[in-house]
């Protein structure tokens, strides 16, 4: 399967909410980092902080955050800061949040690296909180950063209190950068529920029902009445439904509608379709509905996706249909757009990068047409490997097609499940082998961009031939993959041959035929593309799987053309 790309979110927050200048050049010390978005630069002139946000794959996430801390460490004397907000730092907190391919406990593993290297190379101690917190206790930020900048010199000198890296006593550079704390902690969504009422107090209600702090037990009325106490004279609290996150009620002047806001703080415990759904429930007993939801900020593209299918699987629908019309029935069922238009390409993390670093010439974004004529051109590229690829994504969807068709098919209602199954497979195939299709393009390129190197020195035609060995082993494998994952059609075409809907028997048979001419037309590129390797152990073994390949894949063909020439006759 093709790798997902990891992305990770970084939000730092920096000491310094009122000097521009300063902010600024922190800022583009993320702003002119390779690989990476500046999402967000929020400075607060109370709290003399500033909040950024940043996004992009780890590596590049972990250089971006360095450079900023380290240019923070150089404009921020902590000795002359005073502001609302806690504080330990020039750069007070710099978490690390999971985004898309990747995990917290991975994000973590990151957080613990980062924190080592600042400490390494620009003695900065840090502590490591949340997810990434080494001792269990300062799993909670305000156990780390307990009596802030001020208690530091005690702290640091403790043996018990001391960071986690970067441990010594409290000197000049220390008293200047402060602490800073690096940590690891899930996706925060922020999102409001609107309402069919201008009542802030039927909103907080709504809220105190779901939210998990819950409200204040109370003796006789439940409004009005004595706040009940316990042993220790603390308020009993009587939860909410929903686990990881916190609300209020408010009234928003602007819309003239009544709002449930809601921090989900683990949208792994509870989704945000899940929250929905039980806020339009609680509203419900209360007389109240739920007229749509507003999303403040950015949201993961697996957020919208899980809501998608999960009100297509209320429906009894298939989920094994692209990922645009997915979204488009999240953005429909939530009620996205109640209060302005919603447009994925503007809230939807992943969008953006996209957007932002997308090729234009990208084979899969052209047109049918536009994709004949681009092959037909005297170019080499896009060649036999890119068409194999989308011979395999049509295969693929072809298959899917037929899922989806015998999944709504009347009177096969109880069998929705098992064709939803089948289309989500075919989906994920046809992603790939989409992905693949500008893959093999890209693996030819690198092939000439290597032959282009210099070669005047005994070291530069050495050099020269390891950079065309290690791009011809990569063009070798691309096309391997294709094989692979264009021959994972030929079940579920069979599938749908023998088992969906009659109808449409003849589709599963070209599924077929385009599975069979993506693997044998792949497999021709690894035999071209293997021929020209030093490595003949490895040449060898490819050429053997992709020989596998072939002719596992003409009896597959064989067998499902046969199952479809039989339905064809009997119908």
């Amino acid at each position: 399967m093709a790798k997902i790309k990891q992305l990770i979110e970084c939000v730092p927050n920096f000491s310094e909410g009122r000097d521009m200048n300063v902010i600024n050049q922190i800022t583009d010390e993320i702003r002119n980092s390779a690989g990476v978005r500046l999402l967000d630069v929020d400075p607060g002139e109370a709290t003399n902080r500033t909040v950024v946000t940043f996004v992009g794959e780890p590596d590049a996430v972990m250089e971006a955050a360095f450079r900023a801390v380290r240019k923070a460490s150089q404009l921020i004397d902590m000795r002359q800061h005073h502001g609302a907000h806690p504080r330990s730092g020039a750069t007070d907190v710099l978490p690390l949040v999971p985004v898309a391919g990747i995990t917290l406990e991975e994000c973590a593993e990151l957080a613990r690296k980062l924190a080592k290297r600042l400490a390494d190379e620009l003695e900065i101690p840090c502590y490591c909180y949340e997810a990434a917190a080494l001792k269990p206790e300062r799993k909670n930020l305000a156990v780390v950063r307990r009596g802030e900048y001020e208690a530091i010199p005690e702290r640091i000198n403790d043996p018990a209190e001391a960071p986690d890296f970067g441990a010594r006593p409290f000197d000049e550079g220390v008293a200047r950068t402060g602490c800073t704390n690096v940590g690891a902690r899930d996706f925060l969504i922020a999102v409001n529920y609107n309402l069919n009422t201008t009542s802030t107090r039927r909103a907080n209600a709504i809220a105190f029902d779901v939210r998990e702090k819950g409200r204040p037990a109370r003796e006789g009325n439940p409004i009005t009445g004595k706040v009940k106490l316990d042993e220790n004279g603390k308020k009993i609290m009587i939860p909410g439904t929903l686990k990881g996150t916190k609300g209020i009620g408010w009234y928003i002047e602007e819309y003239g509608i009544a709002q449930v806001s809601m921090n989900i703080t683990n949208i792994n415990v509870t989704p945000l379709h899940v929250a929905f759904d039980e806020v339009c429930r609680c509203a419900q007993n209360r007389g109240v509905r739920v007229t749509g939801t507003e999303i403040v900020g950015l949201v993961p593209e697996r957020t919208l996706l899980e809501a998608g299918r999960y009100f297509l699987e209320k429906q009894q629908r298939s989920t094994g249909i692209p990922k645009e019309d997915i979204i488009n029935i999240a953005i429909k069922s939530l009620g996205l757009s109640d209060l302005k238009p919603f447009n994925p390409r503007e809230k939807v993390i992943e969008y953006l990068l996209e957007d932002e670093n997308g090729d234009d010439k990208a084979l899969v974004k052209m047109t049918v047409k536009g994709f004949a004529e681009e092959t037909s051109r005297e170019s080499p590229a896009p060649g036999g490997g890119s068409v194999a690829a989308y011979m395999g994504a049509l295969g693929a969807a072809l298959g899917t097609m037929v899922a989806n068709l015998s999944s709504h098919k009347p009177g096969w209602d109880d069998r929705w499940e098992e064709f939803s199954r089948w289309a989500d497979k075919g989906q994920a195939l046809s992603d790939e082998l989409l992905v693949l299709v500008d893959e093999d393009t890209r693996a030819f390129n690198k092939i000439m961009e290597a032959f282009g190197l210099p070669k005047k020195t005994d070291e530069d035609k050495r050099l020269r031939s390891e950079a065309i060995q290690a791009a011809t082993l990569f063009a070798t494998q691309v096309p391997l993959q294709t094989m692979q994952a264009a021959f994972g059609a030929f079940e579920l075409c069979q599938a749908m041959a023998e088992h969906g809907n009659p109808n449409s028997v003849s589709d599963a048979g070209v599924g077929a035929l385009a599975a069979r001419a993506a693997v044998l037309g792949a497999g021709l590129n690894v035999k071209i593309n293997a021929a020209s390797l030093k490595d003949r152990e490895t040449a060898d073994k490819m050429i053997a799987e992709a020989e596998q390949l072939i002719a596992e894949a003409q009896k597959k063909e064989a067998e499902i053309i046969g199952i479809v020439e039989r339905k064809i006759n009997e119908a």
